[in-house]
């Protein structure tokens, strides 16, 4: 068991969004402090509080309580208007979890006016794994708490899609058509960290565009994935307009991105890497509120890079290749962009051991950047 950087503030109500996996249950039962928790899986607990909200506080038996859980809280939208009661009328603490604020957006729910604070889990991260930490391991199955003790971690994270399908798309009717959203999930996959083009996704999937622009849409809402937006604050020169496709954890994209004779193992290993470096930067910047948007750039003649952070701490522009080796060539991209944002610090990660720097950029052994990030996003 690894002890999470996630960290609420004491006294303050919170939604905790997470995809499956993530380990919400987990921080729920070993560190969150709760002395209440209400699991609205539970069968007669759902069909009760689903009739009769007004009874949540019956289920609140401690005296004064310093935290209540209400788990999956998106099975039950109407119970938020008792919890906006009970924070107002006892000064409770309420910690708000789910998979997925699809349901509780459409229905129009509370949400609480601002007096629960919005969190993510996220998978586990280097730094919380320690000297348990493999980027080899990583890269193949990814950092989802479960895989990490999988007897077969190829299987469970095709179970862990199915039960995703049957439990959270199909039981919620969020589509009609589940054959042709499972192959809407694999065909995805040849989008990570590629340029999304709808259009094309659509052709090989065989529906129309806006069925799956819709299909997208249910990725997001819940947590599997996301897009990347272009960097143009400011640009000096015309940028690409079409975000970047990622889902949300290495593993994830890797049980779903088939690989035979004649795919590229390269290309599939480049979109491995970029998406671990991108799923540990938005944990830690999500953890440790380091308040950075996150993009990537590229321009129409194919200059690009692969993530850029910008906010109050700074403008850092980072490549990511799987090659191990690098030439000045490489860093192409890294120039163009701090020739346009001349304050940018720029990164070249990759699977060499050398670190060492030039005048416009500094040059990382990407295990080395991922153990310690805030060593080079930071220092003077």
């Amino acid at each position: 068991m690894y002890t999470r950087i996630f960290c609420p503030p004491a006294r303050q109500s919170f939604f905790l969004f997470g995809p499956r996996g993530t380990g919400k249950t987990t921080w729920i039962k070993n560190f969150s402090g709760a002395d209440v928790v209400i699991d609205l899986l539970e069968g007669d607990t759902y069909q009760e509080l689903l009739a009769h909200p007004s009874r949540l506080e019956r289920f609140v038996t401690a005296v004064s309580p310093r935290l209540i859980v209400l788990d999956e809280i998106q099975r039950v939208p109407d119970l938020l208007n008792e919890v906006h009661r009970l924070i107002e009328g006892k000064g409770w603490t309420f910690c708000l979890t789910g998979s997925s604020a699809r349901k509780l957006r459409k229905t129009q729910s509370n949400l609480l006016g601002g007096r629960a604070y919005d969190y993510k889990m996220h998978p586990l991260t280097a730094r919380e794994m320690g000297d348990d930490y493999s980027l080899k391991r990583a890269l193949q199955w990814g950092c989802l708490p479960p895989v990490l003790k999988a007897p077969d971690p190829r299987k469970f994270l095709k179970s862990y899609l199915s039960t995703y399908v049957r439990e959270e798309v199909q039981q919620e009717g969020l589509v009609r058509n589940l054959p042709a959203f499972v192959r809407f999930l694999e065909v995805a996959s040849f989008s990570q960290g590629a340029l999304l083009n709808v259009s094309s996704v659509a052709r090989e999937v065989g529906k129309d565009r806006k069925v799956v622009e819709d299909y997208f849409t249910i990725l997001e809402d819940l947590l599997l994935a996301f897009r990347l937006p272009v960097f143009q604050k400011r640009a000096k020169r015309k940028v690409v307009v079409h975000p970047k496709f990622y889902y949300f954890d290495v593993g994830l994209y890797r049980g779903l991105r088939p690989l035979g004779p004649l795919d590229d193992a390269g290309l599939t290993q480049g979109a491995a890497l970029e998406t671990l470096v991108l799923q540990e930067m938005r944990a830690l910047n999500d953890y440790l509120d380091w308040g950075f948007d996150l993009f990537f750039w590229r321009t129409p003649t194919g200059e690009e890079v692969d993530l850029v952070l910008y906010g109050e701490r700074g403008l850092v522009a980072i490549e990511i290749t799987s090659a191990a080796r690098y030439r000045r060539e490489d860093g192409k991209g890294l120039r163009a962009f701090r020739s346009d944002y001349p304050m940018a610090r720029g990164l070249f990660l990759y699977a060499g051991d050398r670190e060492y720097r030039e005048p416009e950029l500094r040059v990382i052994p990407i295990e080395k950047f991922i153990r310690q990030p805030d060593k080079y996003l930071f220092e003077e």
